[in-house]
């Protein structure tokens, strides 16, 4: 994406909702963030950092994390990383189950955005597969994306032991 949306939505009626950046965001809330989003799409490699290797990529400066609060309570998120000057990445995106069907998902997106092209990058970047949401591609090119590569993804489950890990952590 080479230029900011041009496109505005109404925001989502007889809903209240808030926006919330967690700057050094705790990892354990982090993690529930990510396994509430990622869990239908088989997210896996932040689970698969160390607690050290995490802590240091969430808090690092380029990193920033936002939440989507809905009645109260957490219903999604997005993560940006600030590659370099002239790029900015959306690297998560998603909303809770709990979530979908409020015709949320579009103005969710679309705030993610504003907020990437708010650091004032020349492209805006993010990266999709074949175990995202089937419509996923079509909406992130409804939104100014470009298609510039494709590769499939390959599915790599938690083994037993790192589920067992993971739930001590938790």
């Amino acid at each position: 994406m080479v230029a900011p949306p041009k496109q505005s939505l109404p925001f989502p009626a007889n809903i209240q909702t808030a926006l919330m950046r967690v700057p050094e965001i705790p990892l354990a809330y982090y993690r529930f963030l990510y396994l509430q989003v990622g869990r239908r799409w088989q997210w896996v490699d932040r689970l698969r950092l160390s607690e050290e290797a995490l802590t240091a990529h969430l808090h690092d400066k380029r990193n920033c994390v936002t939440v989507l609060y809905v009645n109260g309570a957490p219903a999604g998120f997005f993560e940006i990383f600030h590659k370099d000057e002239d790029t900015v990445e959306l690297t998560h995106f998603g909303l809770f189950e709990r979530a979908l069907g409020l015709g949320l998902g579009k103005w969710f997106l679309l705030q993610a955005l504003y907020a990437c092209w708010s650091y004032g990058p020349k492209r805006v970047t993010v990266e999709t597969n074949d175990l995202d949401h089937p419509r996923a591609l079509q909406l992130y090119q409804r939104f100014g994306f470009n298609p510039i590569s494709t590769h499939q993804a390959e599915l790599a489950p938690l083994t037993d032991a790192e589920l067992l890990a993971l739930a001590r952590g938790l």
